[in-house]
């Protein structure tokens, strides 16, 4: 009777596969409220820059994050520049995550509204 050799993973190689896994998992439930937070001040951006003036950009898009709850960048913070009859408006943030003992995770976002009106 000959002998067939097993094939497939050993324990320690799934434990390891799922420790990784978890390890991508908690960072990532960590990060996605960020990065949906990212898309709302694009939309934010986008929507406030045909208010025409600089107050009124800024108004707009503090009325805009105060609904979709943004709070890593407020209109004080936005670069707004004419650029003939065209406004535009973009941003510049970083965010920090604590992952553990003296290891952060820091994310820079930087956003630019669409062109045109």
């Amino acid at each position: 009777m000959a002998h067939k050799r097993q094939a497939g993973a050993s324990l320690l190689t799934v434990i390891f596969i799922v420790g990784v896994l978890g390890v991508i998992g908690a960072i990532g439930l960590q990060i996605f409220p960020s990065l949906m937070e990212y898309q709302a001040a694009l939309r934010a951006i986008n929507k406030a820059k045909d208010e025409g003036t600089v107050a009124g950009v800024r108004s707009a898009f503090d009325r805009f994050a105060q609904v979709d709850d943004i709070s890593s960048v407020h209109g004080k913070d936005l670069t707004i520049v004419k650029n003939g009859d065209q406004t535009e408006v973009s941003f510049a943030y970083e965010k920090e995550f604590h992952l553990m003992g003296p290891a952060w995770l820091t994310l820079k976002y930087a956003g630019q509204s669409r062109p045109g009106r």
